[in-house]
Formats: structure tokens, C-alpha cells, sequence
């Protein structure tokens, strides 16, 4: 079974796309295969990134009262999860969170709010921000993710200085309805397709173990690559508390990155993001998925707390990335510090302490 992940490999880097039969093939890998698979699917990322990593921060504008019931989201109609809930950030706290985000490496920063989707009110507070923040840091890519565009906020966020939109499709649309009532899977469409018609970069991923099929996941995929999304945001679902998601746990480590190196292997030169969730769900496997990922958020999401900024960027180098558009910085920022001394035992066995077990 090795030599068909590396066929498969060899065909997609020769031309030929991968089709629905493959990716299930490797969502169905058997676990005893995984490393197999991450090697194939490793020299995609490497044939298309090399050993850089993009990190990515998001800045949550407004976060919960949205009036969309998706059924995932903690921030939905109907979720009673104990999140915090705030109205919109001052263009200052936006700048200090970017700032902050910026400083520990990322180089696109994501902002996020709440919603619908934006008024026109709401557009003109988010393109004054955009406008600060690109003055004080011209180089920065930034992504803005506001839910439904109507016709000509794209191109206001465009004229302002917006790289990307972000609009998950989240789920194949076979599956859409079972997960939220109150839009459509053609409206996620549209707002993707408004982005990428004003110029903005298409950003747009899904959500795993909502309770799709293996078919309903490679479906969700091969849309996102019809979709041409420039990078896709593969988040893994956090069962909130208070959401009608709360208790479902559908996937283990290797399961996640079979789903990491099935979207490599149908969107070879897309930038593939291990976004939220993947603390929980990858756990020790997250430096093995870098090596079919090339992106990821540092820090926190939305409404959780993710994985110290400072393990993410060990993480990287210790795995042989460098982060993207930051080599330099990172090697003085990540500078080996002096090893420590052995920490010598004093639990366990020989002690009155209870072992470490």
C-alpha cells in the first residue's frame, strides 16, 4: 500500500489531479499506513513550499450574540457555552492585538467578527482598521473574515487593503443543512466567489467530525478545489459545551492527518492550515502534521485558548521549518538557549513522593 501513496504522489506532481477514489483511499488508509501517507503526501508540500511554514493570528473583533445557528459554533444563536461576548474592538485594541500577534511571528493576521454578515457601517470600522494596521506594518497580509458579503463589500475591503476573505464552506453540501438552518451552502458560495471576483485572495476550509461521511468529507475537498481557494483552513470541531455539537468526538490523531494529507494530495499547491481545534485533536501527532501542512494559527482562536505561542515556534524549527517571510527573525528569536542541567528526581521510587505515573 506504501508504493500507491507514493504512485499517487508521483502522478499529481507529474499533472494528473487527484480524483474522489484517491482521497478516500487515503482518509481509509489502515493507522499502520499513516506514515506512508504523510511521506507521499510530505513531498507535495515540499515540491510546493519547501520547509516554511506561514503563520497566521487571529484578532476576534466581536465575539458571540451572532444570529446564525450554526450548530458547531459557540458563538451561534442557541449556544449557551461560556464564552466571552464583547460588541466590536477599538481600532486601538485591534492594532495592540495585531501587533502582539505580528511581534511572535505571523505574517497575516485574520480578523474576525461575529455575524451574518457585515452593515455597510460595519465595512467602513473594518477598512479604517485595515488602514492603520497597514501603515504601521506595510508588509502584513491581512485576512478578514465578516460572514455574508452583499454586493460591493468586497471591493471596499479590496480598495482598503484586505489580501484574503475567509468564508469556510465547513462541510460538504450534501451535508450543509444538518449543520446550520439559517443560510445556505450556496450563500457560503456566493460570499467566496464575491472575494475572488473584487481581487481578495479566496480563503475558505471546513470543519472535521461534524458527523460527515468519509465521501462527504472528499466532497467538501474536490468543491474546494473547483472553488480555487487559495488557502483552506482545516479545523477540527471542538465540542463546546452549551452547543448541539457538545459531546462528539469522532476523531483520533492519525484520523486528522489523513484528513490533513487528503487535502494536500487534491489541493497540491493551496496553502493547506491546521486551524482550530488541532491542539485537542492532533496532540502529539501536531509535528507530524506540519509535514503535510504548511500553515498554521499561532496562539489563540476565536473563542478557545490555543497552544502557547512559544511551543509553536519550537515546534516549527524543531521539526526543520523555518517560518515564512521570517527566517531571520525566527533564528533570533528561536537561538538555542543554554541546555539546562538534568532535572534530578526526587519522586517515585526512593522517595515518600507518588511517582510521576
Amino acid at each position: 500500500m506504501s508504493d500507491t501513496f507514493q504512485q499517487l504522489a508521483d502522478a499529481i506532481l507529474a499533472g494528473t489531479p487527484a480524483t474522489p477514489e484517491d482521497a478516500l483511499a487515503v482518509l481509509r488508509a489502515d493507522d499502520a499506513e499513516l506514515m506512508h501517507v504523510v511521506a507521499a503526501a510530505g513531498r507535495l508540500r515540499r515540491a510546493y513550499f519547501g520547509n516554511t511554514v506561514k503563520v497566521n493570528y487571529l484578532v476576534n473583533l466581536k465575539s458571540g450574540l451572532c444570529p446564525e445557528n450554526c450548530n458547531y459554533c459557540s458563538q451561534a444563536l442557541g449556544s449557551d457555552a461560556p464564552i466571552l461576548k464583547y460588541s466590536w474592538l477599538s481600532k486601538e485594541d485591534t492594532l495592540a492585538q495585531a501587533s502582539a500577534g505580528l511581534r511572535g511571528g505571523a505574517s497575516r493576521v485574520c480578523l474576525v467578527a461575529s455575524g451574518r454578515g457585515p452593515s455597510t457601517r460595519d465595512v467602513d470600522k473594518v477598512t479604517d482598521m485595515v488602514e492603520s494596521l497597514k501603515s504601521e506594518y506595510p508588509d502584513v497580509e491581512v485576512c478578514a473574515c465578516l460572514g455574508l458579503l452583499a454586493d460591493g463589500q468586497a471591493e471596499q475591503l479590496k480598495a482598503a487593503g484586505v489580501d484574503a476573505y475567509n468564508h469556510n464552506i465547513n462541510t460538504a453540501k450534501s451535508n450543509h443543512a444538518n449543520i446550520v438552518q439559517t443560510h445556505t451552502y450556496d450563500d457560503r458560495v456566493d460570499t467566496v466567489q464575491k472575494a475572488k471576483s473584487a481581487g481578495i485572495s479566496p480563503c475558505s476550509g471546513l470543519i472535521a467530525g461534524l458527523g460527515e461521511s468519509d465521501e462527504q468529507l472528499v466532497e467538501a475537498l474536490v468543491a474546494l478545489r473547483e472553488l480555487d481557494s487559495d488557502s483552506i483552513p482545516v479545523n477540527f470541531l471542538m465540542p463546546f459545551e452549551g452547543t448541539p455539537h457538545e459531546n462528539t468526538w469522532e476523531l483520533s490523531p492519525a484520523r486528522c492527518v489523513k484528513i490533513l494529507a487528503a487535502a494536500r494530495f487534491v489541493c497540491p499547491d493551496k496553502e493547506v492550515r491546521i486551524a482550530g481545534g488541532r491542539e485537542m485533536h492532533l496532540r502529539s501527532l501536531q509535528p507530524i502534521a506540519l509535514h503535510v501542512a504548511n500553515s498554521l494559527f499561532l496562539g489563540d482562536y476565536l473563542t478557545s485558548e490555543g497552544q502557547d505561542a512559544r511551543a509553536d515556534l519550537d515546534m516549527i524549527r524543531d521539526n526543520g521549518f523555518v517560518v515564512l517571510g521570517s527566517e531571520q527573525d525566527l533564528a533570533e528569536r528561536a537561538a538555542q538557549p543554554e541546555p539546562a542541567d538534568p532535572a534530578i528526581r526526587r519522586r517515585g521510587a526512593g522517595t515518600d513522593v507518588l511517582p510521576n505515573a
